[in-house]
């Protein structure tokens, strides 16, 4: 699961590929991850140049991840996923995908599930006299507001959803998970559980078990963000996830076209198939 490791790891590696300057801020003469909030200097933002190398680490520590899960389930996990069908487009690709295939550019069909992922640094580290970088403080302790912290963040991954959801028809059997490496805020607790009930987004996660030693929100109510512990929970909810069959539908229509439609799907013989007629006379 993520740790500092991984984020003292991205810095060193970062550092051979890029300046001080283009990945960290300078507050009284040293270079931190994000300004402390013990420091009451004028705000400092922190460098847009570190975030295309935190993608692209953030992406690949996913896909390693998760890569032996998409396996136990006959499937690749693949960065960078391309497929027009459901708009998914060179220019808003999906971050990674379980496929049947380990080619980047897919068919609607054959893509099983869809991760948005939405990580970062998520602690605070300072550049010391010997070009190495110390641990100096949690999330907790610093002005920056990391991964799911992040309102654009949130509205970025629910509105790509949602246009998945809209776009296309085939894009309504495909589960959509947002992966995190933090807690998410108190103003999002209610939209990630009616997100997950209305079934636009199936969950997001956080695979940071523990950010800080204080008290942070750990799951909601319903279940619409996790925090998980260890690669085997990830695994079975994963498993649950591609077994489940879903389909997304939404619609507004009359309490009587509504009755039709379901009267017509009750005179099938079976559960699923009752299910079935219901989504295909929604015109999903």
């Amino acid at each position: 699961m993520w740790s500092t490791t991984d984020e003292l790891n991205f810095f060193r590696n970062a550092i051979n590929l890029s300046s001080i300057e283009n990945l960290m801020v300078k507050v009284k003469g040293q270079y931190y991850a994000f300004q402390p909030k013990n420091i009451s200097d004028a705000k400092v933002n922190t460098p847009q140049a570190r975030n295309s190398f935190i993608g692209s680490t953030t992406e690949k520590w996913c896909k390693d991840l998760f890569a032996d899960i998409a396996s136990s389930n006959n499937l690749y996990a693949v960065n960078g996923v391309v497929c027009e069908e459901i708009g998914l487009t060179r220019q808003s690709a999906a971050d990674m995908a379980f496929c049947t295939s380990p080619n980047p550019i897919q068919k609607a069909d054959d893509i099983k599930l869809i991760f948005e992922i939405k990580m970062g640094i998520v602690n605070n580290y300072r550049y010391n006299e010997n070009d190495d970088f110390d641990f100096c403080g949690d999330y907790t302790t610093h002005k920056g507001n990391p991964s799911l912290l992040r309102s654009d963040s949130m509205l970025k991954a629910i509105g790509k959803s949602i246009n998945l959801r809209v776009d296309s028809s085939k894009a309504k059997k495909i589960p959509i998970i947002i992966l995190g490496n933090s807690p998410i805020t108190q103003n999002y607790v209610k939209k990630v559980d009616c997100l997950k009930s209305s079934g636009v987004i199936q969950k997001f996660i956080s695979l940071y078990p523990n950010p800080t030693n204080g008290d942070f929100i750990r799951d909601t109510p319903d279940k619409g963000f996790e925090t998980f512990d260890s690669p085997k929970v990830i695994e079975n909810y994963i498993s649950q996830v591609l077994n489940a069959n879903m389909n997304y539908f939404s619609s507004m229509m009359s309490n009587k076209e509504l009755g039709q439609i379901i009267t017509k799907a009750n005179s099938e013989p079976t559960d699923e198939l009752k299910g079935q007629r219901f989504i295909e006379m929604l015109n999903i």
